[in-house]
Parts: structure tokens; sequence; C-alpha cells
């Protein structure tokens, strides 16, 4: 018997197939769910090479996750530059950096408490 997915699974599914559609690279799932005072319960993140992969990778994001979960993300940031972009969409945050950008501020250090798995495009 098939697991049921919850909006959650299907959601975090969409965002990944999304992601790896445009070749996102290092994509790391951070559940924060047992951490107290959080603010989503899990965060995405993820880099492209350039300006234009990062676009393109939010678009795909955005797309994705429309046709297959149904859902617009509630908050969009950083699109002007495209050097980070975060898609909010209430329990799962997405930040999609260009490389350099994403070591800079290095957000795996700052949730080192929350469970932390990379994730593998499946597809390919």
């Amino acid at each position: 018997m098939k697991k049921r997915q919850d909006g959650t699974d299907l959601l975090l599914e969409a965002i990944m197939k999304g992601i790896f559609e445009k070749k996102g690279q290092d994509v790391l799932k951070i559940d924060l769910r047992k951490l107290d005072n959080r603010i989503s319960d899990y965060f995405i993140i993820c880099h492209g090479s350039s300006v234009s992969q990062v676009d393109a990778i939010c678009d795909s994001v955005e797309d994705t996750v429309i046709r297959d979960a149904k859902e617009k993300p509630s908050h969009v940031e950083g699109l002007d530059n495209c050097f980070w972009v975060l898609l909010d969409y209430g329990n799962v945050v997405v930040h999609i950096f260009q490389e350099e950008y994403r070591h800079f501020y290095n957000l795996e250090s700052l949730w080192a408490d929350a469970s932390m798995e990379a994730v593998r495009d499946n597809l390919s």
C-alpha cells in the first residue's frame, strides 16, 4: 500500500523537481520542526552558477509547485538582482543563491542544530 502524501510532502517534492529541472546545485533540505521559535518547518537551499540560472530555477520552482501542488508563494524576494532569491511557501522556505553568495551568507551554519539532508536528483 502506497503512503498517502500530505501537503508538505507534495510541496517538497514539487520544489525539488523544479530545482532539478534547471540543474540547481548542492540542494540541502533543513528540517526545522524540532527547533523552538522556528519560522518555517523546512528550508530548502540550493545555488546556481549565474544570474540567469538562479532566475530560471526560481521560475521552474514556481511553475512546478503551481502545477503539482497547487500552491503559490506567499512572498518572493530578491528577483531584482538574483543574488539570493527567497520563495516563501509558509511551512517551506526556498533559498536560491548564486554560488558565491551562498558561501558568503552560509545559512547552513545558522541552523546547525537542525537536521540536514543533502538531496540528489533521482531523475538523472
